[in-house]
């Protein structure tokens, strides 16, 4: 796990490679690898490669960055984990490859000469990454199939740049922050910016699932190998499967999927909730022969004698499987003297990662470098209540998604009615207009803000070309594109995993936990473990939760299977009412977010011309 950064001046007009630009791109990304930092410049000075080293894997010098192969052809910056890279290794030292080191890097080099692009097909793990061919000239650009690993590229029509962050970027110092409404709206509407968009115009991600290729001519297309609804369609939406069988299939996965993310030269840890997903991680990882765990569990002042105190089941999960539980006490003081910090490691504006930040700066202080988490769980499994509200909107009110101008009326007359005190949610004027698409039932259930209500909060300029350009419905829809035959529960699994997961939950996962030179790693979210899942009417006709409980050996107490669910939460809806003055019983979830949100706002993403108008 590490920060990569790259320039390639690919224009033979463009000057050359500033080599100190690269270095405060670098810089910015310090925290992201502590082990280590290196530079490498071809000897026509028209690419630049760099890389800051958090050791996982190999932790000798061999497996320092940026790499060459032998011949001196290839040279790459990766940021991840290749978790099945001894079998590839395996494989290529067959067919006569020469490795001169232990770690995964190097086996990219030496996939890539033996199967160019096509290689991130075969890749298990997590990654971002630029591999340059000397040969060729070019530079390819990869992330991983599901999103865990970001990286950031800006392209001035002479030179190209590339970042595992944002703020890396706009560090180097020849990168414009022009703002971009198409990120700033997407904001507001989803409480994170959605891929490929950012809050400036000049910087884009890179897509998960997706390669792209830099020559002399530039960047071109980029060309997605993998994609979430096709996948599932492929794994069987609609075909049935026996409970036992599906049951047994879940574990298979689980056990499997946990045994290639131990894959490490260091020891790793759990962040563990009160929940299903990250006890049976734990319970897993003790069956499968690991030793010396370290649990580490989040506890607030504010939740003590509560069903969202976390800690006391946590601890009893943590006896059961002979984890050395850690417990971290965060109390308002400490959010509130880290908020400056909070704000500049996020490279993108979210409405969550607090929870993350905060369990991450506890292995850190402990002394963990590497931690499962159960994040993708509840994507895959059906663990939100979308998997229900979704479905069932679209079928009740997809009649009037027939009947257009219907729901608009109906909108502008109970927002009249909210407007004058009549104690609805504001989304309840939308029902009619939005419920009846699967597009618009998703920003329905996801969203902080609804379209209509960003008037109060934008500039109207900002506001229409950011709409026209984001297209939030195509957005959302588009990511249904290619399951056309998907069952409603994948519907809602790809929207979660393409959505939700992957702009807010993963991208908090990455810049919180490197905030503290920690790697999150993430088993349920796994294209491998994903495909040998049961089909997704199985998995919503088992109790999936329930089969994952069973796992272990022993399984999970009673107590965390009759836990209901509440999210590994933190307090800081209350911390920002009492900032406020205002009662804490009048805030809820849905007010929390928008106050956050707008707390996030304020603190100048893209500089005062667009900052948005106060409600």
């Amino acid at each position: 796990m590490c920060g990569i950064a790259g320039i390639y001046a690919y224009l033979d007009v463009a000057p050359p490679v500033d080599r100190a630009e690269l270095r405060r791109m670098n810089d910015r990304m310090a925290a992201r690898g502590p082990d280590g930092s290196r530079q490498w410049a071809d000897a026509s000075g028209r690419v630049g490669l760099a890389h800051r080293r958090l050791a996982i894997i190999d932790l000798s010098e061999g497996g320092a960055q940026p790499m060459q192969s032998a011949d001196g052809r290839l040279t790459i910056t990766f940021n991840g984990e290749i978790y099945n890279y001894r079998e590839l290794r395996a494989e290529l030292q067959a067919k006569g490859y020469k490795f001169n080191s232990e770690s995964d890097t190097e086996v990219l080099l030496q996939l890539y000469a033996d199967c160019g692009p096509a290689m991130v097909g075969r890749l298990r793990g997590m990654f971002a990454f630029g591999l340059w061919d000397g040969r060729s000239r070019q530079l390819l650009l990869a992330r991983d199939p599901l999103g865990i690993k970001p990286l950031y590229w800006a392209d001035d029509g002479w030179t190209l740049r590339f970042a595992s962050q944002a703020k890396a970027l706009l560090a180097g110092g020849a990168v414009s922050r022009e703002p971009d409404p198409a990120g700033i709206v997407g904001f507001h509407l989803l409480g994170s910016v959605p891929e490929p968009f950012t809050v400036w115009r000049g910087i884009r991600a890179l897509p998960a699932g997706t390669t792209m290729v830099v020559d002399a001519a530039g960047p071109g297309v980029p060309q997605r190998y993998h994609d979430v609804a096709r996948a599932l369609v492929e794994r069987g939406s609609g075909a049935a499967c026996d409970p036992a069988a599906a049951r047994a299939r879940i574990a298979a996965a689980v056990l499997e999927s946990v045994r290639y993310h131990l894959v490490a030269d260091v020891p790793v840890g759990v962040f563990l909730s009160a929940g299903l997903d990250s006890g049976a991680l734990l319970g897993c990882m003790a069956q499968l022969g690991a030793r010396d765990i370290s649990a580490l569990t989040l506890s607030f002042a504010e939740f003590k004698g509560a069903n969202l105190d976390e800690a006391p089941l946590a601890a009893e999960v943590a006896a059961r499987y002979g984890a050395r539980h850690v417990v971290r006490t965060i109390d308002r003081a400490e959010f509130e003297h880290d908020l400056p910090a909070i704000l500049d490691a996020m490279d993108l504006p979210t409405i969550d990662g607090i929870n993350t930040w905060f369990v991450a700066k506890a292995a850190h202080e402990a002394g963990i470098k590497v931690a499962l988490s159960g994040l993708g769980a509840d994507e895959c499994f059906g663990g939100y209540p979308s998997f229900v509200d979704v479905p069932r909107s679209v079928h009740w009110l997809r009649p009037f998604d027939w009947m257009p101008g219907v729901g608009t009326l109906a909108r502008h007359g109970m927002s009249a009615a909210i407007a004058a005190g009549a104690g609805l949610h504001p989304k309840t004027a939308g029902l009619l207009e939005y419920g009846g698409s699967w597009a618009g039932a998703y920003l329905l259930r996801r969203s902080v803000y609804m379209p209509w209500e960003l008037d109060e909060l934008l500039d109207p300029a900002l506001l229409q070309e950011g709409m026209r350009r984001l297209a939030p419905l195509g957005l959302i829809g588009g990511e249904l594109c290619e399951g056309g035959s998907l069952g409603d529960f994948d519907r809602v699994a790809t929207l979660e995993t393409t959505l939700y997961m992957r702009n807010q939950l993963l991208r908090d996962a990455d810049w919180a936990g490197m905030a503290h030179s920690v790697e999150i790693r993430v088993p349920y979210v796994d294209p491998f473990f994903l495909a040998a899942l049961p089909p997704g009417n199985s998995l919503a006709a088992t109790n999936a939760k329930e089969a994952v409980a069973d796992i272990p050996e022993p399984p999970l107490p009673p107590a965390s299977r009759n836990r209901s669910k509440t999210g590994f939460s933190t307090p800081v809806g209350r911390w920002l009412s009492e900032a406020s003055g205002a009662p804490t019983s009048a805030i809820d979830l849905s007010a929390a977010s928008r106050a956050w949100a707008l707390r996030v706002w304020q603190a100048g993403w893209t500089g005062p011309a667009a900052a948005p108008v106060a409600p």
